[in-house]
């Protein structure tokens, strides 16, 4: 969960502006997946908002909860709630959203288990939770670089927190935010996704916050999602 103070230090528009990635993710999830564009989806920790605002342009019907309204200020589409969800149920009743999505936030709770049944309560039968969150086996070196991570997640945590909260056909995959290895162009995609490896392998850690090839090469996600 972000409030607006962590948002304005960490993730100002000077430090993060918002950029096409953003669409593009969120095209990348929706085609991924499958999403109708008349779902309703619930972004977790929707933060700034910029992610949230992305699936109200396609259609959707936006809702995101977070420890402060910041998302407000950008998304002016969906409906934002302030809640805090280490202390107390998502504010929706149970059986209310098609989509449930967060991004880099499970990772942020000391009992993520408990996160992961409230998602499970709000989605209608055969809704979806699909998740990013780091890998760490990939980001170990950096992941405790922010202050207010908790829990990191394997493949196989992560498979198993879905499976124990009442999800099926669990699916998580590693995941490199580079759009550039969602090509459709099977050479295109191959060739950047040897780039990137060889990036991963060989190039040194000094130059991951320098370069966002480098470190989008390096800083592999976890992509998963999971059926009611």
């Amino acid at each position: 969960m972000t409030d607006s103070k962590y948002i304005d230090v960490i993730y100002s528009a000077e430090k993060k502006p918002f950029t096409t990635y953003l669409k593009k993710l969120i095209n990348q999830l929706v085609k991924r997946f499958n999403l109708n564009s008349n779902s309703s989806v619930l972004e977790l920790g929707c933060g700034r908002g910029e992610f949230l605002n992305e699936f109200t342009n396609l259609g959707m019907k936006g809702f995101g909860v977070d420890l402060s309204n910041f998302a407000e200020n950008f998304c002016k589409n969906a409906e934002i709630k302030v809640a805090d969800i280490t202390k107390e149920s998502l504010p929706y009743p149970d059986n209310f959203f098609d989509i449930v999505y967060s991004k880099s936030f499970i990772e942020h709770f000391y009992y993520p288990e408990e996160l992961f049944k409230e998602a499970y309560r709000v989605l209608k039968p055969s809704g979806i939770f699909i998740n990013l969150t780091p890998e760490w086996k990939y980001i170990y070196i950096s992941f405790y670089e922010d202050f207010t991570h908790r829990t990191p997640f394997t493949k196989k945590s992560l498979h198993d927190i879905y499976l124990v909260s009442g999800f099926k056909d669990v699916k998580v995959v590693s995941f490199k935010q580079l759009p550039i290895l969602w090509s459709n162009n099977f050479f295109i995609k191959n060739l950047f996704k040897f780039l990137s490896e060889m990036t991963r392998i060989f190039m040194p850690d000094y130059f991951r916050l320098k370069f966002k090839w480098i470190r989008f090469s390096k800083e592999i996600m976890l992509l998963s999602f999971g059926i009611k």
